[in-house]
């Protein structure tokens, strides 16, 4: 891309999705915000929170009204402190970028100035917050953005957390043969604190010994 979005561009698209996002869904519990990063080039993002049952309308406003074309994180927390209104959240980072598939021997270069509306570059954080329960449950968005899929497979695997409509789900960082309800990063599990297990600790086996270890050759 040629240039940089000025910082009045991007505070400017910023407050407008912002506005955007209030005035659809402000009535169903979804709040947005722009805020700054604390380091780098502090730019200006878009941070919204929603209540889990509307994060699939959300989801597909963001992506066919507002432009919101990439997903490049989904991740979880365990919160079992939090109260009884806050024991899991789901927190996705997604962005809106101006691109388009290049035709052959083709390349499409923008120029910053004059990109507007959806085609400006915005960030956007959305912050999901689940009670307390033993089978934490929020939409799929798999569908809407390729970049959910492993994603969603990743916080599920890690976490726990489940994501109602997601095709193929399976482990991807732990064995597959892992035991059911084991996700290393609920905090009940302290693996690093309180023992060690080879199986979860070790699972790419750096550590382990060789099983002829104590033979004699």
């Amino acid at each position: 891309m040629g240039m940089k979005i000025s910082s009045q561009a991007n505070i400017a698209a910023a407050e407008s999705a912002v506005e955007a996002i209030n005035a659809r869904f402000g009535s169903a519990g979804v709040e947005a915000i722009s805020t700054q990063h604390a380091s780098g080039h502090k730019r200006t993002y878009v941070s919204i929170t929603c209540p889990p049952a509307h994060w699939l309308a959300l989801a597909k406003w963001m992506r066919f009204d507002g432009g919101v074309n990439h997903c490049s994180m989904i991740t979880g927390v365990h919160h079992p402190d939090g109260g009884p209104d806050k024991g899991w959240e789901v927190i996705a980072h997604l962005m809106r970028m101006p691109v388009v598939d290049q035709k052959p021997g083709k390349a499409l270069v923008h120029d910053a100035a004059k990109l507007s509306g959806n085609d400006v570059p915005m960030e956007y954080e959305v912050m999901l917050t689940l009670p307390q329960t033993d089978d934490p449950v929020v939409p799929s968005v798999q569908s809407i953005w390729v970049g959910a899929d492993w994603n969603e497979k990743e916080t599920w695997d890690l976490v726990g957390i489940n994501f109602e409509g997601h095709e193929y789900m399976m482990r991807v960082l732990n064995p597959h043969d892992s035991p059911q309800g084991f996700h290393p990063l609920q905090k009940q599990h302290q693996l690093r604190y309180h023992g060690h297990n080879e199986m979860y600790d070790d699972a790419q086996g750096f550590m382990r010994l060789p099983v002829d270890v104590d033979l004699v050759k």
